[in-house]
Order: structure tokens, then C-alpha cells, then sequence
């Protein structure tokens, strides 16, 4: 990672990150000089240490909280976070849900949950934030996609199309706005130790012996943390990073090698 202090002062908004890897982000974040957003849906304690991390560093936080899939709960985020902390020129697409089912079993109900909040959550913050970053001639956008679009994944129809849609919405936004300054990338973590992957424990007796034989398949032979992720989304985030965009990087101990 390039330790940097080259947007110390600018405003980052990370979605869903009370938690997991959101959390480290936002640490992360805060320690190359980041003012910080501090999205989540639930348990306002776990936003509140966030922000005491954050202001541990020497930054501000704000917290807000929003259901990404809602559009009118986004825009008052985004308007609160900006009466607080000033213009948003860094934003982190990580807000995300599993709803695990075979496809044969999979409802209706569920496809449209994942998707509403993997990438129509997305959709919405991106489309309030974007027009000032065009105007700025200054954006980052990161958006947390998974491994499972690359590869697909048993039980994981809903989640897999939201992660590759995801994806696909960030090379076509890089192409639009790259004249403007704006980058747009695409982070695929890999099997990652977060409470994402206990509810999918929680919600499938079998799904513990199958992450135990995909974390055997990964060539560093472990789990992903969050603070394997974040340092990604930390240099993508940066000034050094300004001639890379529609990129895909996966941060999977290898598992996606090609």
C-alpha cells in the first residue's frame, strides 16, 4: 500500500460500515487523513466505536444511518453527511446482504433483496454523489464487489448476479467520467472472516464444510480478514491512484488466479 497523506481532509462515505470489512475501511481510511461518513443500517454502537476509531486518528465522523436500498434515505444521509463534514469526494460501495439458497429453492422475495441492497443500493448513492465529483473534476469511486461474480458459487444465484452487476456498473461509469477525474474500480474480496459469513453459517447447515474446503483451495490457505481487504480500497482511494480505472482487483489469497 502507498502510505499517504495525499487526501488528508477529503470526505470519504463508506457504506455499511459498522462491520467486517466496511470498519476497516473506514480505519483505514482515517489513517491517511480521511474525514469519514460512517454508514449502517443497525446497532448504532458498533457505527459509535467505528467513529471513536476514526476520531482517534485525528479526523471527523459522522454517522448516519440508511437503508442503501431506499432512495430517500440515501439523499438524506448524503445531505446530512455534507451539512456535517463538508463535500463527499470518495465513496465506498460495501453495503451488502446474503439471502443463500439453491436456485430451485430460491423465492422471488430473495432475489430482490440482495439485489435491492447489493446493487440497487449502489445505484442509489453513486447517482446523488456523482454530479459533484464531476464538478469537482475529483472522485474516487469503490465499489465492493465479491469472488462469487467472477467464479459463481453453490446457493449464491442472487448474490453472484448483484456482485457481477456490480462490476459491470463500474466499468460503464469509469468510462463516462474518466475525462472528469473521476475514477470508478471494482474490489473482489475472497473468502473473508466477517459477520457476513456467519449468517451464511447460520443459515446453511452445510455451508461450514463447504468454506472449509474452499479456504483448503486458497493457495495462502486461509481465510481473508478485513484488513487484507482494506488496504485495496486505501490505495484505489488515493491521489497516486488517479490513472486506474474500470479495474477489477481481487484481494482472494490467490483463489481467482487466471
Amino acid at each position: 500500500r502507498v502510505s499517504s497523506m495525499s487526501n488528508k481532509g477529503k470526505v470519504a462515505l463508506i457504506t455499511g460500515a459498522s462491520r467486517g470489512i466496511g470498519r476497516a475501511i473506514a480505519i483505514i481510511l482515517a489513517e491517511e487523513g480521511c474525514d469519514i461518513v460512517i454508514n449502517y443500517l443497525s446497532k448504532r454502537e458498533k457505527a459509535e466505536e467505528v467513529a471513536e476509531r476514526v476520531r482517534a486518528k485525528g479526523c471527523r465522523a459522522s454517522i448516519q444511518q440508511a437503508d442503501v436500498s431506499q432512495r430517500d434515505q440515501t439523499d438524506a444521509m448524503i445531505e446530512r453527511g455534507r451539512e456535517e463534514l463538508g463535500p463527499i469526494q470518495i465513496l465506498v460501495n460495501n453495503a451488502g446482504i446474503a439471502r443463500d439458497r439453491s436456485f430451485m429453492k430460491l423465492s422471488v422475495g430473495l432475489w430482490r433483496a440482495v439485489l435491492m441492497v447489493n446493487l440497487d443500493g449502489a445505484f442509489n448513492v453513486t447517482s446523488s454523489l456523482l454530479p459533484g465529483m464531476v464538478e469537482a473534476k475529483w472522485g474516487r469511486i469503490i465499489n465492493i464487489s465479491s469472488i462469487v461474480a467472477q467464479m459463481g458459487n453453490f446457493g449464491q444465484s442472487n448474490y453472484a448476479v448483484a456482485k457481477g452487476g456490480l462490476i459491470a456498473f463500474t466499468k460503464t461509469i469509469a468510462r463516462e467520467v474518466a475525462r472528469n477525474g473521476v475514477t470508478a474500480n471494482s474490489v473482489c474480496p475472497g473468502l473473508t472472516d466477517t459477520p457476513l459469513l456467519d449468517t451464511i453459517k447460520a443459515a446453511n447447515p452445510d455451508a461450514a464444510r463447504v468454506l472449509d474446503a474452499m479456504a483448503r483451495a486458497i493457495p495462502m490457505r486461509r481465510l481473508g480478514l478485513p484488513d487484507d481487504i482494506a488496504p485495496a480500497v486505501a490505495f484505489l482511494a488515493s491521489e497516486e491512484a488517479g490513472f486506474i480505472t474500470g479495474q477489477t482487483l481481487s484481494v482472494s489469497g490467490g483463489l481467482t488466479m487466471a
